[in-house]
């Protein structure tokens, strides 16, 4: 009579690939949520229109200039060359 080798537990070379998928499922929406919440606080932070920011003179005065320009104190609004007086 033949003996056959008794089969123990499965090594980690034959398979069982598809344990990794739900660590890798919360690890990735661990980073999808991080993302999510950056891309909210920097629109909270940043609800203002007021993007711009003047880090040399000449910038300045071309922010200063328009903000003269359209006649309501505000350089992001734009009258355009043919409203101009």
């Amino acid at each position: 009579m033949a003996v056959r080798p008794e089969r123990g537990p499965r090594s980690s070379e034959e398979g069982a690939w598809f344990e990794i998928l739900p660590g890798a499922a919360i690890m990735g929406m661990c980073l999808v949520i991080l993302r999510v919440a950056t891309v909210y606080i920097h629109q909270f932070s940043n609800s203002s229109k007021e993007k711009r920011i003047a880090h040399f003179p000449y910038l300045w005065s071309s922010m200063e200039r328009d903000r003269h320009i359209s006649g309501v104190s505000h350089y992001y609004v734009s009258k355009g060359l043919e409203n101009i007086d």
